[in-house]
């Protein structure tokens, strides 16, 4: 009823006729005295309902700075935007995020991102707690200076507790990534399906956002994600399988920050 009479008093002030304005807005009225609708309320139902979504920028922080495996956290938040058409721009040191994007996007990505993080982070402390990282060796190349030369000498050193769960976490992050777009890919295609033209609506939102993300950005230089020299294979693997049994959820949402930024 909001939108029906919403629509009369719309049709009344966008005609330049009197007599027809006259005529819309008392079948406005009308219809609003039957049904006890406040005018008012159902002009502003009628406004909000024609107001174009636009992109909008949001900060989300991930975490103060010296925290360790923030990088690994950025990167599931950066995975979880990739897979929901959110852009984003983040600090040098890891610890917020600038989110370029429509709002109903971002929040789905807070969301995950609240639910996800703190799954990776329970998944990796008991994977830590087990201690089978223990069992693996890395080799690392040690710089000695000897008789006034640098020598350099390949060690086996066993695999040290924040290695692995940057690795576990770093392979946890890449498999949400992975398993959010696959589903984005198989939901797009399914309502291309039921609504012929959804592919071009989508990608009519992806320039808009482009666009947006152009004109707004002040971002300079590339982020290198997580730069851990040392591999665990078995901490990435035990990350990955994590990956897949996460319960891709929903949580409260985030607080926000802000700091010097990089793409």
């Amino acid at each position: 009823m909001l939108t029906r009479i919403g629509g009369l008093l719309r049709q009344a002030e966008s005609t330049d006729n009197q007599h027809e304005a006259d005529a819309f807005l008392a079948a406005a009225q009308r219809l609003a005295t039957a049904s006890s609708v406040d005018l008012a309320v159902a002009r502003a139902h009628t406004a909000s309902r024609e107001r174009r979504v636009t992109p909008v920028q949001r900060l989300v922080t991930i975490g103060e700075p010296g925290k360790r495996g923030l990088r690994t956290y950025a990167q599931l938040f950066l995975a979880i935007a990739a897979a929901n058409d959110v852009q984003c721009d983040i600090t040098a040191t890891s610890t917020v995020i600038y989110a370029y994007g429509f709002a109903a996007d971002i929040d789905v990505c807070e969301a995950l991102y609240s639910s996800l993080l703190v799954q990776m982070v329970r998944a990796s402390d008991a994977y830590l707690r087990a201690g089978s990282y223990r069992e693996e060796t890395t080799v690392r190349t040690i710089v000695e200076q000897r008789g006034g030369r640098r020598v350099r000498t390949r060690v086996r050193k066993p695999v040290a507790g924040v290695t692995a769960r940057l690795n576990f976490q770093s392979a946890f992050a890449a498999r949400i990534g992975a398993r959010l777009a696959e589903t984005k890919q198989q939901t797009e295609q399914e309502a291309e399906v039921a609504v012929p033209g959804t592919q071009l609506a989508l990608r009519d939102k992806q320039l808009e956002l482009r666009d947006f993300y152009s004109s707004t950005s002040q971002a300079r230089g590339t982020w290198r994600g997580n730069r851990t020299t040392v591999q665990s294979s078995d901490a990435q693997r035990a990350g990955d399988r994590a990956g897949r049994r996460a319960s891709l959820g929903t949580a409260p949402e985030l607080p926000s920050g802000g700091r010097r930024l990089t793409r």
